[in-house]
This record gives C-alpha cells, sequence and structure tokens, in this order.
C-alpha cells in the first residue's frame, strides 16, 4: 500500500484541512487559544497552524513549541517568524520526551494531536509533569463516534488503512476519557461535528482541563 513520505504529508496537510479550517476549526481555535496564559507550551504544533492566534497575547509570558517532524517544523517556523514575538522557542521534541524540567508551564495546548500518538497514556502523562499547579491543558481532537453507532462501526472498518496513510491517526479514541484517566479535572467541554471534513473524522472534543 502507498504511505506517504513525511516531506509530502507535510506539504498537503494544510490544503486538505483548508475547508474545513474555514468551516469550523479556525474558530474554535480562536476560542480555545484564547485562554492561553503564563509560559505556554504546544505539543505537535504541526504545520503552525494555531500560531497566528497566539499573536497580540499580553497575556502570554513565552511561547514553546515542540514539533518533532523535521518538515512539519519547517513549515511552523516560517509561520512563527511572522509572530514578531521574542519569545518564541521551536524545538524537535515529541510530546512524550519533553527535555523541561517538571511544572514549567501554566499552560499546555495540543490540537489533533492525541489521535496519532502511540501511547495517549504515556503523552498525557508527560504533559500533566510540566504542568504547575493550577495549570490548564487546551485540547482539541477529533475521537470515536460514540454516539453514532453506525458512524462508530464505519471508523472501526476504515481505520487500519487510515491509520497507514495517516501517520499513525487513530479514528476510534475515547480522548476525554484519557485525559480524565490522566489524572485531569475537565473544566470545560464541546462536543461538536468538524464541519467539511471526511465523515470518519468529524466527532470532536475540545475544553480545558487542569491539575
Amino acid at each position: 500500500m502507498w504511505v506517504p513520505m513525511p516531506r509530502l504529508l507535510a506539504s498537503i496537510y494544510d490544503r486538505f484541512m483548508k475547508k474545513t479550517e474555514e468551516a469550523s476549526l479556525q474558530e474554535w481555535r480562536a476560542d480555545l487559544l484564547s485562554h492561553a496564559k503564563g509560559d505556554v507550551l504546544e505539543v505537535g504544533v504541526g504545520t503552525g497552524i494555531n500560531l497566528p492566534f497566539y499573536a497580540n497575547r499580553p497575556g502570554i509570558s513565552s511561547l514553546t513549541l515542540a514539533e518533532p517532524d523535521l518538515h512539519m517544523r519547517k513549515r511552523a517556523e516560517a509561520r512563527a517568524t511572522l509572530l514578531r514575538r521574542e519569545d518564541v522557542k521551536l524545538i524537535d521534541a515529541p510530546v512524550e520526551n519533553l527535555p523541561f524540567a517538571d511544572a514549567s508551564f501554566d499552560t499546555v495546548v495540543a490540537t489533533l494531536l492525541l489521535c496519532s500518538v502511540k501511547d495517549p497514556a504515556l503523552a498525557l502523562a508527560s504533559i500533566r509533569r510540566l504542568l504547575r499547579p493550577g495549570g490548564q491543558f487546551l485540547f482539541l481532537e477529533h475521537v470515536a463516534a460514540e454516539e453514532n453507532p453506525g458512524r462508530l462501526l464505519w471508523q472501526k472498518r476504515i481505520e487500519p488503512f487510515w491509520k497507514i496513510i495517516g501517520d499513525n491517526c487513530h479514528l476510534t479514541r475515547q480522548t476525554l476519557l484519557s485525559i480524565k484517566s490522566a489524572g485531569f479535572s475537565v473544566e470545560t467541554v464541546n462536543s461538536a461535528s468538524m464541519r467539511k471534513a471526511l465523515p470518519f473524522l468529524r466527532p470532536t472534543v475540545r475544553g480545558i482541563a487542569t491539575i
């Protein structure tokens, strides 16, 4: 089976998501990231699609971006230069193995990331370790269609193939349950359909969790 190279995946990602971004995701990102404050870490920054929403935010003391994929990181770096912030740092590191001391950040952000990590529990433990007491985890993820049995069945059928072409992207993860199981307290949560996305990608959850 054909497997997209990382360079190709990085080059097509923004175009693939363009209509969905315009229909729903941009609004959700703007609302979610308006809560970012203090020392902020975004994990799995990808092509840097969130970066414009950090611009002109006086409540942010520093902004650290982590992305292990070279080709995604190059695109994020180009976007980061447009922020004109001196407090932005972009590093090569996966969420499961971040080179920071415990309790280093006030806010950790992850959007459309936990679907593709190898071990969600390990990734969430890493995020929790890095948050200061009272810190917040801002998340936006596509998830299993638990309230739509027919769609969930199709997700299960498609998932083995989608993981191959989608860089380990899972369709049936119960991410909200995983966040709670990792010891977070979910303060706000919204479930919505990701408009203009492929049907099996549409169910999402987003919100704020604290420790």
